[in-house]
This record gives structure tokens, sequence and C-alpha cells, in this order.
């Protein structure tokens, strides 16, 4: 038995929480909020604290600031809200949360998260840094799946260290904008940021891009240029692409990663960066390593913590949200345009093999072209593609999606697609579990549970 805090200001939420912990055995204690909890907290030793993110007055981010500024030794603390957003959870996991849940839990969900976080063990000295002024959604990072929504917790705790995060994901899943989010819920978010495409620059001149020249170090160096190392100093390096960075230049990356300094072409003479670098590409860089196309040191060495971007056909939840957030992008400061509810299915049943920038272009477009009110899938002008069929198996001619999928209860069609899209992703990493977690944007324990839970072998 643990004593426990729920904290939420809707009396009737947090009774119905209270009462369902108490059925497991709990001695549990509740607050109505921020202010409350921490008088609570200075005399009272809890196991796990519930906490909610929406409160008037001091709300579930800021008292959970307050609580790790406060407190030696922070409990697990389980963030809700009824309102998810990928800044909202980002946040919460910056600040030390253990988990990110959204209302309604049921009694099962409830019961899993609070023994995984009473087995944990909370890091006595950690305290989390003030919060950050609320940041404006990024369409890309928009995400109520549970893919998108392990994305987002990944990249809050990500932001909380100062180690190299290597993203991966499809060309399209806004593999930038997770770089861009590290860095924002950091604390070097006060430093510059620069990204550079290595795969588009010429590998002739890529090295003087990282690390700079001095003047006349080659022909046509006519000034000094300091290079992306240390126009980064104090702040993030995206390597973008770096799965096409040519191998000489690679050679020279890994030095520079672990001396913490840069040579300018034409100078023998190191100079320190104090540089957080982030490294995205689309290439898998385990098979490149084994084809002998990348080094393996290097991989290592970037490969400290891990994202997985998911690509937008295995996140069929985000898919309408992300296309009406496009549409009223595309329409500011006008009235949005409405997709119709066959649109609406047409967009689910595409593969969308371009990805989420791909489903933006489709907005834009339809919103130039469009000039009614509501768009239909002919207005779409979506082209079928070779993954369609691996997209949604059975759909219609049209592009809408089978009847079977649209039959039964709303936990009945998630558990379909739930299996659908775990046996596919099984079935892509030949039985690999943990490359098929990968694939999903979930961790391992996650995939094992809904495995025991659908009996897929």
């Amino acid at each position: 038995m643990a004593r426990l805090l729920v904290v939420d200001d809707d009396a009737t939420f947090r009774e119905s929480l209270v009462e369902t912990l108490q059925s497991l055995g709990h001695e549990v204690h509740a607050a109505d909020g921020g202010e409350q909890a921490l008088r609570r907290v200075e005399s009272h030793r809890y196991g796990a604290i519930f906490l909610d993110q929406r409160m008037p007055g001091m709300d579930g981010l800021q008292t959970l600031a307050a609580l790790a500024a406060r407190t030696a030794r922070l409990p697990p603390v389980l963030v809700l809200t009824a309102y998810a957003s990928g800044s909202g959870t980002i946040e919460a996991m910056r600040l030390g949360a253990f988990d990110h849940l959204t209302k309604p839990v049921s009694r099962a969900a409830v019961a899993a998260v609070l023994e995984r976080a009473l087995r944990s063990e909370a890091d006595a000295s950690a305290t989390a840094p003030a919060a950050l002024p609320d940041a404006q959604e990024d369409g890309e990072l928009i995400g109520i799946s549970e893919a998108m929504r392990e994305v987002h917790k990944r990249i809050g705790m990500a932001g909380a260290s100062d180690a190299p995060v290597l993203i991966e994901g499809e060309t399209g899943t806004g593999k930038e904008l997770v770089a861009r989010a590290l860095h924002q819920h950091s604390a070097r978010a006060a430093g510059p940021f620069v990204a550079v495409n290595c795969a588009a620059i010429p590998k002739e001149l890529l090295e003087s891009e990282l690390f700079g020249h001095v003047k006349g170090a080659f022909t046509g160096a006519a000034a000094e240029r300091p290079g992306c190392f240390r126009a980064a100093d104090g702040g993030v390096l995206l390597l973008d692409e770096i799965g096409d960075m040519a191998p000489e230049v690679q050679a020279k990356l890994l030095r520079a990663l672990q001396e913490g300094e840069v040579t300018p072409l034409g100078s023998h003479r190191p100079l320190k960066v104090n540089v957080r670098v982030l490294a995205a590409t689309h290439r898998d860089l385990a098979a490149a390593v084994q084809d002998g196309r990348f080094r393996e040191d290097l991989r290592y060495r970037l490969d400290v913590l891990h994202i997985v971007l998911p690509p937008l056909r295995e996140r069929l939840a985000d898919i309408v949200p992300l296309a009406e957030h496009f549409l009223r992008g595309a329409a500011a400061p006008q009235p949005a345009k409405r997709l119709s509810a066959d649109a609406a299915r047409a967009l689910l049943a595409h593969a969308w093999p371009g990805n989420v920038r791909e489903l933006r272009n489709a907005m834009e477009r339809c919103n130039a072209l469009q000039r009614g009110p509501v768009i239909g899938v002919a207005d779409l002008g979506l082209k079928p593609s070779p993954a369609q069929g691996d997209a949604l198996e059975g759909s219609a001619a049209d592009g809408t999606l089978p009847t079977a999928w649209l039959e039964g209860s709303l936990p009945e069609a998630v558990e379909r697609l739930e299996r659908c899209m775990l046996e596919h992703a099984l079935q892509q990493a030949q039985g690999n579990r943990s490359l098929a977690a990968r694939r999903l944007g979930i961790h391992r324990q996650l995939l094992y549970s809904k495995l025991s839970q659908y009996g897929i072998e």
C-alpha cells in the first residue's frame, strides 16, 4: 500500500479517482489546487502524485515545477489533462513528470501506470527548471495518437539532458521540428539553433561549412568563416540527413564530438566549442554501418538518446486534426474551409508517402483552389500510391474506409487498428520486437503489453 495524492479542481473527477485508488488498496489524500497540494507535500511523504494540468490559479505545470524545486526527492508525478497537446506533454516531461495521461483514464490504465510509478526510483537530486512560457503548437508535432504522445514524452525527457540525440524518421515526418522542440524545451533555449543539411552541401564544402576556415585556406577563401559549430556555440547544432555525410567528414566530426573542439581549415589551432549536437536522418544508420557507408563509432557517439518519428500512415488518429490545422493556417485570417465526411475518410485511407509535408501541401492546395466552404473527395486530388494497400487493406476504390472498419464501437475499431499495426510492424521488422517498437514509435514495454493483450506471437 502507498500513500497517494490526487490534485484536481474538478470535484467529481477528483472523488472518482480517489475512490478508484482506494479500491486498489492505497491511502489517498486529495487537494483541490496547486497551493493546497504544496501544503500537503510539506507535511506528508507520498509514493506518487496524480496532478491535473489545467487548474485555476497555479496550474499543473507550475505546481510540478514548484514541487521539484521544494522537494528533495520528487515522487513520481502523473500529469492528467483532458486537453492533450504536444507542447503540454513535452513541458510536463521536461519538468520531471513520470507520465502524461489523457482523461478519461480507465481503472485498468490507472492501475497499470501506478504500478510502474511505484516501482520506479525517483532521482533524489533531480530538480526541474522553471516552466517556459506556453509555446505555439507546431503543426507537424500535433498528435493525439499513442505514437506521437510517446514522441512528445521523449522530447520532454531529452530536453532535460545535454546529450546528443539521433532523430530518425521518413522524409516529411517533421524531424527538424523535433530538433527545434528539443532546443526550445532545454536549458539552451536562449542560445542559437543552427541547422545544416549534410545532403545539400557538396562534400568538398561541407568540412568548411561545419568547422570553418581561415583566410587563404584554399582558393576563394577571401575571408575567415567561423563555421556552424562555432555559430552554434552555447546552443544547438542540427546535422540534418547525417546518413548522407561523406566518410572523410565523418572522421573529423567524430573528433569534434569527442574533444569538444574544432580546427578550422588552414589552421592548426583547435578552438573549444560548447554545442549540443542533434542528428537527423531518414536512412537506416544500422544498415549503413553494416554496408560500410557510415562509421560505427560515430553512430554510437550520436545515438545516445533516440527519437523515432512514426510515418503519418501509422498515425491515423492525427490525420484529420492535422489537416484541419493546416486548413486554418492556410485560410487565416479568413474562416477555414471544412472537410466533408467523405473527404475525411479519404484522408484516412490515403497512404501519405510524403507524410506530414504531403498532407500540408494538399490542404494548402485545397484552400487555394476550392472556392466553396466545404472540401469534398474530388477536391483533395489524391493519387493512389504503391503503399496504399498496406495502409488500409480492403479500402474502397473511391479512397474511403472499408465498411468493416467503420462498424462496431470506437474501442473495437481502435483494437482492430492496433492489432493491424502491431502485426504489420512485426512483419516489417522480421519478428525483431525492438525494431518493431521503434517503427511504431513506442517503448518496448508498451509493445510487449499490447502483444500480450492481443495474443500476438
